[in-house]
């Protein structure tokens, strides 16, 4: 087979699986009804600012499971733009084919659902190409790109984007504001407790594939603040942000901003947690 030919058919596979990386991660947001409302209903500069943010956050992805050996900026960001490309792709034929939008959808309404599910639908994208890749390279193919070393400022990244695609899968429904009705703020704070727990556990106590190493020289205090208590803090900055985005804050006094926050905490710090094993 000719080079070219050679590299075409390994962006088309790239590309291949990052569609099935977005199909797999974004299916239950496409086949929730809350997302279809949204699309329509948030906020236009909202959606716009949390598009930004996606963007962002898939460049960092891309830059610790892109496909290029040897990679570059530029790389990272053709990278992140052509998973944003997929992950609106496979959202407006999933939307087409569910025919929640059809011909009697507007423009204007079919671009904000698709807008809507785009940025999980890109982040499935960016990690198939780690996950799928490593299953084709394991099966006798060339050997995996290594991700580039970690520092702190990039651990404290992938929870980010470990605690944005969890929260964001949560977020729409109406459970976490009935939980945050049913809750006391006894409930509240045994669910913030529990959180931070099973963030350090998870991150460096169980033995999971990919999981961190203690750092060396660090006693358990240095790790928990550094990483345990800042990890939960970047899951509630995450969990803010992203019920500002869908209008959950709007109405609601600070105690009830501080439940809701507590409640989604609560899973965007799972997702926090959990990040760094598959990315």
């Amino acid at each position: 087979m000719p080079k070219g030919e050679g590299a075409e058919a390994t962006y088309l596979g790239e590309l291949a699986r990052s569609a099935g990386g977005a199909l797999l991660f974004a299916f239950p947001l496409l086949m929730t009804m809350e997302m279809w409302w949204f699309g329509f209903s948030i906020d236009g500069g909202r959606l716009a600012l949390f598009l930004v943010v996606g963007l962002v956050l898939l460049v960092g992805l891309a830059s610790r499971v892109g496909f290029h050996a040897g990679r570059t900026r530029l790389h990272d960001v053709l990278d992140a733009l052509s998973s944003f490309g997929v992950g609106a792709a496979v959202s407006a034929l999933m939307l087409i084919v569910f025919g929640v939008i059809d011909l009697e959808t507007t423009a204007i309404e079919a671009a904000g659902m698709i807008a809507v599910q785009t940025v999980p639908a890109g982040i499935g994208a960016v990690l198939a190409r780690k996950q799928l890749k490593a299953a084709s390279e394991d099966d006798g193919g060339e050997e995996a790109d290594e991700p580039p070393p970690g520092t702190y400022g990039g651990e404290l990244f992938v929870m980010f984007g470990g605690a944005v695609f969890v929260a964001f899968n949560v977020a729409p429904t109406d459970e976490v504001a009935r939980i945050a009705d049913l809750a006391t703020p006894w409930h509240g704070l045994a669910l913030a407790l529990l959180s931070l727990a099973l963030l350090h556990i998870l991150v460096y106590r169980v033995e999971f594939a990919g999981q961190e190493p203690w750092p060396e020289g660090q006693g358990f205090a240095g790790v928990f603040v550094r990483y345990a208590l800042a990890g939960y803090g970047v899951a509630l900055a995450v969990s803010l942000y992203i019920l500002w985005t869908f209008g959950r804050l709007e109405g609601n006094g600070l105690g009830e901003v501080l439940m809701l926050t507590t409640i989604l905490g609560f899973p965007a710090s799972l997702g926090a947690a959990t990040a760094r094993l598959v990315v």
